[in-house]
């Protein structure tokens, strides 16, 4: 099994030498591909076909579907591409199942969402990868390659959104010391829905709460814990251990 063309590496076989270091060590040899539309999801198996030649790809359409081959193959797994919105929740919690499950396993976001509050929950879940799905199919493969050499895979503008993010001057007045903002329970629950990515109207399904009450909710967080934006109160969610 070649992680990508002409690797001098592989798992399976001895007298090939040691991977590069920090590069990802084979797990297995499957990649799962969650991906809701069937063109899509179609599309990315053939880059992953094409990035990863003798894997087998394995794909799911929603997150039972994703989480009953997690179950099957277990054993065997060597990455996944996981997307964020699907039919039956966001893909934010299958990373986060695989980051607790399968720690090293490398899960990557491949995904049209091109913001900080996507970008952030995903990172925080466990991610270690951000790909935005626009980009050209020669741009995808050499993204997905430079796993091989333990290079996370990156989208460039996500990777300008992480610096312009940390460079903010007033960054060091966002997060604060824990302890520093006691949350009531509801408080906690709305936090923990925005720090697996979900929006206004599926926190309010997921709580069984008004549209308004969430907002209110939101606002109140935002007050006590001095943050301004979701991807801060992702990292917050993060912060406290709540996705």
């Amino acid at each position: 099994m070649n992680l990508q063309p002409g690797s001098a590496w592989d798992d399976g076989d001895a007298g090939l030498g040691e991977p590069p270091p920090g590069s990802v060590r084979p797990r297995g040899r499957r990649v799962l591909v969650l991906e809701d539309l069937a063109g899509v999801r179609h599309w990315l198996c053939t880059l992953v076909e094409q990035a990863f030649p003798g894997l087998e790809v394995v794909s799911a359409a929603d997150l039972a579907s994703a989480r009953a081959a997690v179950s099957r193959h277990a054993g065997s797994l060597h990455l996944a591409l996981v997307d964020l919105g699907l039919p039956d929740g966001s893909g934010l919690e299958l990373i986060a199942e695989l980051h607790r499950s399968h720690p090293g396993l490398p899960v990557v976001v491949t995904t049209v969402h091109d913001d900080d509050a996507h970008l952030f929950g995903a990172l925080t879940a466990g991610a270690m990868g951000y790909l935005l799905k626009e980009q050209p199919d020669a741009v995808l493969l050499h993204q997905l390659r430079r796993l091989a050499d333990g290079e996370p895979p990156l989208s460039p503008r996500m990777a300008q959104r992480m610096l312009a993010y940390f460079q903010r001057p007033a960054l060091p007045t966002l997060l604060p010391e824990e302890g520093s903002a006691t949350l009531t329970p509801r408080e906690t629950e709305v936090l923990a829905c925005i720090g697996r990515g979900l929006r206004v109207s599926e926190t309010a399904r997921a709580l069984g709460l008004t549209h308004h009450t969430v907002a209110s909710y939101i606002k109140t967080l935002y007050a006590k814990l001095s943050i301004r934006s979701r991807a801060e109160a992702a990292l917050e969610a993060a912060r406290r251990g709540l996705t």
